[in-house]
């Protein structure tokens, strides 16, 4: 299996990194090939609403987002981080969830769909905020706007608190996030 991880968020070295890699850490653990990439080393431009991807049949841009949908395209599965900034996901993040626009058909059904249908997700968010409740409203869309996209979202991961006291300083949160990465490689 290979699982593609994605970092949306403008530290390498932050809550939302360590927590991509411990859950790529525990898909490795159990055979995966893992691959991570870090938005803040790509140059990913947002949608322009063009429309060319209808016309072409892909994103016109050329930028690093090309990269990752090549890469998306060989993985089985996707880990996609963000921290929440102002109850919403990163800038990082949205941009990189525009551009899959461009897999989609006019009529809103992947362009993907034999390849790619059923590709498993996991969702990881880290906040500041420690009720990890608190912006539940905004993962439950984000999670039904990843369904409809028919990506086959197998866990929605949020990792509250992050502001008093960082990610990798959570007792048994390293655990949890390699469980879920084990977990994504045998189901």
């Amino acid at each position: 299996m290979n699982v593609m991880g994605y970092i949306a968020s403008p530290r390498k070295n932050g809550n939302t990194a360590w927590t991509v890699n411990k859950i790529l850490e525990g898909a490795q653990e159990h055979g995966a090939a893992t691959e991570v990439w870090y938005a803040g080393e790509l140059d990913i431009r947002p949608c322009q609403a063009c429309m060319g991807c209808v016309k072409s049949d892909r994103c016109v841009l050329n930028d690093d987002m090309q990269k990752l949908y090549a890469a998306l395209k060989q993985a089985d599965a996707l880990v996609l981080g963000a921290p929440l900034y102002m109850g919403q996901m990163s800038a990082q993040a949205k941009a990189f969830t525009d551009r899959l626009s461009a897999q989609i058909s006019p009529r809103f059904s992947p362009r993907f769909k034999e390849e790619n249908a059923g590709k498993k997700l996991i969702l990881a968010f880290t906040q500041g905020n420690p009720d990890a409740g608190k912006f539940q409203t905004y993962y439950d869309y984000t999670k039904q706007m990843f369904q409809l996209l028919e990506f086959d979202v197998k866990d929605l991961l949020v990792v509250a608190g992050t502001r008093s006291d960082s990610a990798s300083e959570q007792d048994g949160l390293d655990v949890r996030m390699k469980t879920a990465g084990s977990t994504l490689v045998s189901e």
